[in-house]
């Protein structure tokens, strides 16, 4: 099932669950008036005040952090272009003979690297291809340590290629870990909790008219559950609507450079 659809599911349930609350607060609110004619219970105000709060630093965290994530992972993207670039210039200091070999092996890791998140919902594709990385850098470590200690070679050319190797090699674990790094599920569950009474008292609130009033109840369910949606959205920015797949234009353009 693709991933927006999920998305969008279970904005849809939160959306009818929210709406249902409210109905539960609303019928417990008139079954409160009619057995205490005074009207509903007073001083539950700072309750309410306390439940809205917790529910918007909820969100703000949440929001706030699903979006930084996001930049971070486009961030990343841009390092791994710089890093890989400054290695690939660095074949010049190589001996002559062994650079046509070195700039294939680049040219092959780069592929690699581009396959590994162009399909995000297939983990075993992703899997083969990080391995795929994997084995690549080992033999482009290799052949740089053998061709920087030939005979006749200067000391300092294996040291500038080697030093230029290491952060290419590292961001690949950066980017990875940070395709996985995600808050707790017992926040998104407490924001989903916390919705669904919010939405208890916004009905036992408004039990006081006696007709339904339709539009700040729908209004309300309806902000949260684009929220949650939009979160859920920034969190797996390769397999949503929200993408960051333009991001990879830079390392796409790098490989042109190869040509």
């Amino acid at each position: 099932m693709p991933f927006s659809l999920i998305t969008l599911l279970l904005a849809a349930g939160l959306f009818s669950g929210m709406l249902i609350c409210a109905e539960i607060g609303r019928r417990t609110g008139m079954a409160a008036i009619r057995r205490y004619p005074d009207g509903l219970a007073k001083g539950i105000g700072s309750v309410e005040g306390a439940v809205f709060g917790l529910l918007g630093l909820i969100i703000a965290f949440t929001f706030s952090g699903a979006e930084t994530r996001f930049e971070h992972r486009r961030h990343i993207i841009t390092e791994e272009a710089n890093a890989i670039g400054t290695a690939y210039r660095r074949i010049d200091l190589l001996p002559p003979d062994v650079q046509p070999e070195m700039r294939e092996l680049f040219r092959r890791y780069l592929d690699s690297r581009l396959a590994v998140y162009r399909n995000a919902d297939d983990t075993n594709v992703t899997m083969t291809h990080l391995a795929r990385s994997a084995a690549l850098q080992e033999e482009i470590w290799k052949r740089s340590v053998s061709a920087g200690s030939r005979p006749g070679v200067a000391s300092h050319t294996s040291i500038l290629m080697l030093s230029a190797l290491n952060p290419m090699i590292d961001i690949t674990t950066t980017r990875t870990t940070a395709t996985r790094d995600h808050p707790p599920l017992v926040i998104l569950l407490l924001f989903l909790f916390l919705s669904l009474i919010s939405s208890m008292l916004v009905g036992y609130n408004m039990s006081v008219n006696e007709n339904r009033r339709w539009l700040h109840t729908v209004a309300f369910a309806l902000i949260f559950s684009i929220a949650v949606f939009v979160i859920l959205e920034l969190e797996f920015p390769r397999r949503g609507l929200v993408r960051v797949d333009d991001a990879d234009q830079v390392l796409v353009e790098l490989r042109q450079s190869m040509k």
